[in-house]
C-alpha cells in the first residue's frame, strides 16, 4: 500500500483524512510547519504517523517530505497565500520528488463551470487548478457540494425560530451536502486508488429548498415554509453592498463569502451530471435527515 503524505493534517478535515487513511491500513506521513507545537507532533507520532516538518518556503525540505509518497493529499485552508502559493510549493516539491498523484484542497462545490470573479475563495482554487493541470502529475479533485455541518452552523438556510427555509431564486434547485467524515473517508480511498479520474463528485444528500421545507415539517411536526426575499439578482446586489461595507480583508469567511457560496449553490450552475458515491465498496453517506436528528434539530424546532 503506497505511502500518503497529508498537508493540513491539523485542520478539521485534514485530521479526519489522516484517521481514515490509518483505518484503511495506509502508511501516513504528515507535513507540519516548524511552528507546530511539540505536543501536536508527538500526538501524531503516537498514532503511528510519520511526521515531516518543513516550511512552505523551504523547497529542499518540502521535497524530502514528499520523497517516497505515492500520493500527496492537500487539506490546506486559507486565502491565496495558502491555496495558491503554499499549494504550488507543495506541488513543485511533489513533482521534484517523483510523486505520481496529487489531490488538491478543493472539497467544495464543482467550481469548474463558474466564471472567474464569481466566488473569491473558489477563484483561488480555479487558479491552482490551472497550475495543477499544467504539472506532470496525475491530479484528482474531490467535489462534495457544501459541508453538511454548515446547515447547523454558518449557513442560514434553515431558520428554525421562524420555521422557514431560505430560498434565493428557484426553490426547486437541488443542492449537495456531505458530512466531513464522509468526505474524509472517500478522499482516503481515492488517495489509495491509482486509477482515479481528474474529477470525483460525491454528495451525502441532495435537497432543494422546497424539499427542506417538507423534511423539517416532518422532523418537527410543525409546518415550515419558504422565505423568499428575492431572486439571484437581488442576492448579487446584496453581496456587492455587503462586500463594500464589510470587506473583511484577510478573513477566510467574511459574510459576503458565505453569500457567494449560497448563491452558487442555489443558482443551479454547479450540478454534476453523475456522482461517484458508489466507487468504493463499504462506504456509506450520511443523509441530511440523519444529521439533523443527530444534532437535535427536531427538538430545537419544537421549542416555542
Amino acid at each position: 500500500m503506497p505511502l500518503v503524505l497529508v498537508a493540513g493534517a491539523t485542520g478539521h478535515l485534514g485530521s479526519k483524512i489522516v484517521a481514515a487513511l490509518l483505518n484503511n491500513g495506509a502508511a501516513v506521513r504528515i507535513l507540519l510547519r516548524p511552528e507546530t507545537p511539540p505536543g501536536t507532533i508527538e500526538n501524531f507520532r503516537l498514532q503511528g504517523v510519520q511526521v515531516a516538518v518543513a516550511s512552505y518556503t523551504d523547497a529542499p525540505a518540502l521535497e524530502r517530505a514528499c520523497a517516497g509518497a505515492g500520493c500527496v493529499v492537500s487539506a490546506l485552508a486559507g486565502l491565496d497565500d495558502v491555496i495558491i502559493t503554499a499549494q504550488q510549493a507543495l506541488l513543485q516539491a511533489a513533482v521534484a520528488a517523483g510523486v505520481p498523484r496529487f489531490i488538491p484542497s478543493d472539497y467544495s462545490l464543482d467550481f469548474t463551470p463558474l466564471p472567474a470573479g464569481r466566488n473569491r475563495n473558489l477563484d483561488f482554487r480555479k487558479t491552482f487548478q490551472t497550475l495543477l493541470d499544467d504539472a506532470p502529475i496525475q491530479a484528482t479533485s474531490v467535489f462534495n457540494g457544501a459541508f453538511m455541518e454548515l446547515l447547523t452552523g454558518e449557513m442560514p438556510l434553515i431558520l428554525p425560530r421562524l420555521r422557514r427555509i431560505l430560498a434565493w431564486g428557484p426553490a426547486d434547485t437541488v443542492m449537495d451536502f456531505t458530512l466531513t467524515d464522509d468526505v474524509a473517508a472517500f478522499t482516503a480511498r481515492a488517495a489509495l486508488d491509482g486509477a482515479t479520474p481528474r474529477l470525483l463528485h460525491i454528495a451525502g444528500d441532495r435537497l432543494s429548498a422546497r424539499q427542506f421545507v417538507a423534511l423539517l415539517t416532518d422532523l418537527t411536526g410543525r409546518p415550515y415554509g419558504l422565505l423568499r426575499p428575492g431572486g439571484i439578482g437581488l442576492l448579487n446586489t446584496l453581496i456587492g453592498v455587503t462586500r463594500t461595507l464589510s470587506p473583511g480583508k484577510g478573513e477566510l469567511y467574511p459574510p459576503w463569502q458565505g453569500m457567494q457560496y449560497m448563491r452558487d449553490m442555489m443558482e443551479g450552475r454547479v450540478q454534476p451530471a453523475a456522482y461517484d458515491n458508489d466507487r468504493y465498496p463499504g462506504l456509506s453517506f450520511t443523509s441530511v435527515r440523519a444529521y439533523l436528528l443527530s444534532r437535535g434539530m427536531a427538538q430545537l424546532s419544537k421549542s416555542p
